[in-house]
């Protein structure tokens, strides 16, 4: 993923043949066209941590520009293809030998993802936590178009590479999951209060909460449905506002956690909250507090995929726009790059399932959201994904506002670390589950 790059010859399977041919123990992978120094010993320690470890390759944090650049553990879900490990990685070169004459395929843009893939079959690498050498360019700050480079079209054809060396690697340990093992739904079966509702985490959104609810209450349908707002202790005038939507439309509620028995909730907790309340629809349909949806038969199309496929969930696509609405490249964000056959296992390797996202409510109260401020939605995709449809909708149906106070707008690079470890974790735990039985106990 990150900038649009979509074969560079260095990351190529020819590239990583070519390095291993030598009479050295191990070799160094430039992973990117910097030019790197190594620092006193540095190298000599990168050695001592493959001998120490008994790790297939080893990649450090390192200086630039007089800061040290931290970089995060390797988890065994650290599947997707945008992992940093930094400007260079050293690898023992017989392994890096083994792992290649594995593979028949030769890939233009995958080939070092597929080498690290092979690599951490059986052992993850070491990551040292110190500097050990110095980046002579200048390393990028994070820029949140890095987010949506993978649906980019111009990148499509790594992006089938990626997607043909993850799903070797998930199918070798045992933890790829088919169409065939999927659980059969009715989403006609049982009794709700109303057919669906859009669900609203909100904190502090004063300027922008007017005009989700409007969007939301707007929606023309042919079953009754209910708009669940979860007010998580706001306290800059949204309230005031919920509080007006209320008194003039019965079919907004709000919900104050302010009134709960609960010290701290984030948007998962949030969610689970509203999709466990009485009120709440046989389906519930996600519209974040900043955002619109794009026309007043988005939720109309929604429910209309539940019923016409019985999916567990269904995903639409998105536009990016400006706080006032105007158009952002790369536009229409529709997640082209999942199948039905192989989205489950393609979703492990990308960092978000698209936007909006809906869930047969019982199997969402079934699972549980986690409560957490980033990354709730993706685990709960994942779980569903093992065992469930779910459905897809390519035409845009709601509108992404990128304003300042976004959660993911102009972020450090320490929260980035954080985000990405966080979701890496809940690959771990989702990629445990899949090898040992796909969802059965």
């Amino acid at each position: 993923m990150g900038k649009v790059e979509t074969c560079h010859p260095r990351l190529s399977t020819e590239a990583m043949i070519a390095l291993a041919e030598t009479d050295e123990q191990f070799v160094i992978i430039p992973l990117t066209d910097d030019a790197v120094e190594f620092n006193h010993r540095g190298q000599e320690r990168m050695k001592q941590v493959l001998e120490l470890t008994g790790a297939p390759f080893v990649y450090s944090d390192y200086h630039e520009d007089g800061v040290t650049q931290k970089l995060i553990p390797y988890q065994a879900g650290s599947l997707r293809d945008d992992f940093d490990f930094g400007k260079i990685v050293m690898v023992r070169a017989d392994r890096m030998r083994a792992a290649l004459a594995e593979s028949a395929v030769r890939y233009r843009a995958a080939g070092w993802y597929d080498l690290r893939l092979r690599l951490t079959r059986d052992h993850l690498p070491a990551y040292c936590p110190e500097p050990l050498y110095y980046c002579m360019g200048k390393t990028d700050e994070y820029d949140e178009k890095q987010h949506f480079a993978y649906v980019d079209p111009r990148n499509r054809e790594s992006q089938i590479e990626m997607e043909k060396a993850v799903t070797a690697y998930l199918e070798a340990i045992g933890a790829k999951v088919s169409a065939c093992d999927r659980k059969n739904l009715d989403v006609s079966d049982g009794d709700f209060p109303v057919e669906a509702s859009v669900i609203i985490p909100v904190r502090n959104r004063r300027r922008t909460i007017g005009d989700a609810v409007e969007s939301a209450l707007s929606q023309v349908t042919d079953f009754n449905y209910k708009v669940i707002v979860v007010d998580n202790r706001s306290d800059d005038g949204t309230s005031d506002i919920l509080r007006e939507f209320s008194n003039r439309d019965s079919r907004l509620k709000v919900i104050d956690t302010a009134k709960l028995p609960y010290r701290s909730i984030g948007i998962g907790g949030c969610w689970n909250i509203a999709v466990g309340d009485a009120d709440c629809g046989r389906f519930a349909v996600q519209l974040d507090s900043d955002d619109v949806y794009s026309s007043p038969h988005t939720l109309q199309k929604i429910v209309d995929k539940f019923r016409s496929e019985n999916c567990a969930m269904v995903i639409g696509s998105y536009t990016l726009t400006d706080f006032d609405r105007n158009l952002l490249p790369p536009g229409l964000i529709d997640h082209a790059e999942w199948t039905d056959e192989n989205g489950a296992n393609n979703a492990l390797r990308i960092n978000g399932l698209g936007a909006p996202r809906a869930f047969y409510t019982p199997v969402a109260r079934a699972i549980g959201f986690p409560d957490v401020c980033y990354g709730e939605d993706y685990a709960m995709g994942l779980a569903i994904s093992r065992e469930y449809h779910i459905g897809r909708i390519y035409e845009s149906l709601y509108l992404c506002r990128r304003w300042e106070d976004n959660t993911d707008h102009g972020l450090s690079r320490e929260r980035v670390n954080a985000n990405n470890y966080y979701k890496d974790s809940i690959r771990t735990m989702e990629l445990i589950r899949r090898r040992n039985g796909k969802g059965k106990q």
